[in-house]
């Protein structure tokens, strides 16, 4: 997987907190992680599995949340994170409206979501117009990692629900 455009899309700085929420560990959590221990930043991974990962050398600084249960919520806290990347949870979540709703909550105010899914899996319109109705601004559709589509928004100061 080509990830040198996708890479493109984050201009970490020290002291930024990412979230990667997904079922893998994979080569996109592994270019996050090292991204992020570059910058001195934290990377926080909320991991969906049925069984815990030993994480692999290369993430040891990485902040590790298991859940269990798929019909469970990842926890995060409030202003926390400058960006939430969503790999391939969307279509297999009890509640996928409640993802996003605490994405919302853990983003700094002009932080972004990224929301990946295999091709053909996600209906981008409809994920574009759920992430107006829950408050997040511009979303994007980009073509830039084969095999996904990837819907972009921003978090904007003051605008919706005020957090």
């Amino acid at each position: 997987m080509d990830l040198k455009q996708f890479l493109e899309l984050f201009n970490p700085l020290p002291g930024n907190h990412y979230l990667l929420v997904t079922d893998k560990v994979d080569e996109v959590t592994n270019v996050l992680a090292e991204l992020m221990q570059g910058v001195n930043g934290e990377f926080h991974l909320a991991l969906y599995e049925n069984e815990i990962t030993t994480l692999q050398d290369k993430l040891q600084n990485t902040k590790l949340q298991s859940i269990q249960n798929i019909s469970k919520p990842f926890r995060a806290l409030p202003r926390d994170h400058d960006i939430v990347i969503i790999k391939d949870i969307m279509q297999i979540h009890k509640n996928p409206e409640l993802l996003l709703r605490i994405a919302y909550t853990t983003l700094a105010n002009t932080a972004e979501i990224i929301i990946m899914q295999k091709k053909g899996m996600m209906d981008v319109q409809k994920m574009k117009e759920l992430l107006e109705k829950l408050e997040f601004r511009t979303p994007n559709e980009i073509d830039i990692v084969a095999g996904y589509d990837l819907v972009m928004a921003k978090k904007m100061h003051m605008w919706g629900n005020g957090l």
